[in-house]
C-alpha cells in the first residue's frame, strides 16, 4: 500500500522557526507495519535523497514508555482505541490515504524539533510529591500487609498511566488532571501511600497549577484518548481529596472529622 503524509517540520522551538507541513509519499507500506516503522521507512528514503530525517521520539515501541506523542489525523495517538502510536498498525489506514502527522499541541509541551516535544514538566509534578517518602522498612513478604482486592485493582488501574501526555493534547483546556489524579489515586489506594495522601494531593495539584495546565471541564476527551484507559473517576477522587485536605490543616483535625 501507499500513503501520503502531511508531516510537521520545525527546526526548534525558537520564534524564528515557526514550522510548516511537508508532504511526502511512502510506498511499499506493509499493512502489518506499525506507524513508527512506516516513519522509519520514510526517513530511510529521505536520507538516501540527501535530506534531513524527521525527528520523532520513541523507545520501547511496546506501548509502555509513552514517548511516541503524536497527533495522527487530529487524534492523540491516532484512531486505534487504547493504543499508543507505536502500537498503531498501518492496516488501520486505507491505501492511498493522506495522513496528517504533528506533535502534541500544548503550551506546556514545547516543541524540541519536528515531532518531538518536551514533556519534562510531568517530571516536576511527580517530584512535587508523587512518591512515598516515609520509611517503610525493607521489602515485606507479599502477604504481610493485607490489601483488599478492590484496593489493589484500583491502584493497579491508576498505575497503568505511562505519562504520555495524550490527555493534555486531547483536552480543549490542555488540562493535566487525568495524569495527576492517576498518580495520586494509585498511591492513595495502598497502605504505604495513605500516610501522606493529604500532603501529596495538595503538592501535586499546586505543581500542576504552577506549570500552567488548564482545568478540567468534564469533556471526557482525556479518557477517550488515553492509551491505558485511565478513568475520569480518578479526577473526581482527586477533587474530593483536594477539597478535604484544603479544609483541614493538620492530620489530627482530619482524623477527628
Amino acid at each position: 500500500m501507499k500513503v501520503t503524509l502531511r508531516i510537521w517540520r520545525q527546526k526548534d522551538a525558537g520564534e524564528k522557526s515557526p514550522g510548516r507541513f511537508e508532504t511526502h509519499e511512502v510506498a511499499d507500506v506493509i499493512p502489518e507495519m506499525s506507524f513508527l516503522e512506516m516513519l522509519d521507512v520514510l526517513n530511510e528514503d529521505l536520507i538516501r535523497a540527501g535530506e534531513e530525517a524527521i525527528a520523532f521520539d520513541s523507545d520501547c515501541r511496546e506501548g509502555i514508555c509513552g514517548t511516541c506523542c503524536l497527533m495522527v489525523n487530529g487524534r492523540a495517538h491516532g484512531r486505534q482505541h487504547g493504543a499508543t502510536v507505536c502500537e498503531l498498525r498501518m492496516r488501520n489506514f486505507r491505501d492511498g490515504e493522506t495522513i496528517t502527522v504533528e506533535p502534541f499541541r500544548s503550551r506546556c509541551f514545547p516543541i524540541v524539533k519536528d515531532l518531538m516535544v518536551d514533556r519534562s514538566i510531568f517530571d516536576k509534578i511527580i517530584q512535587a510529591g508523587g512518591y512515598v517518602s516515609i520509611s517503610a522498612g525493607a521489602a515485606p513478604d507479599a502477604n504481610a500487609i493485607a490489601v483488599t482486592k478492590q484496593d489493589s485493582e484500583r491502584a493497579m488501574d491508576a498505575a497503568q498511566c505511562i505519562g504520555c501526555g495524550a490527555c493534555v493534547a486531547a483536552c480543549p483546556n490542555a488540562a493535566a488532571m487525568l495524569f495527576t489524579s492517576a498518580k495520586i489515586a494509585h498511591l492513595a489506594a495502598l497502605p504505604q501511600g495513605r500516610v501522606e495522601w493529604r500532603q501529596r494531593v495538595l503538592e501535586l495539584v499546586e505543581a500542576m497549577d504552577q506549570a500552567g495546565f488548564g482545568n478540567c471541564s468534564n469533556h471526557g476527551e482525556c479518557e477517550a484518548a488515553c492509551p491505558k484507559s485511565i478513568k475520569l473517576t480518578n479526577i473526581a477522587q482527586m477533587n474530593r481529596q483536594f477539597i478535604f485536605s484544603s479544609l483541614f490543616t493538620t492530620r489530627e483535625e482530619a482524623e477527628a472529622s
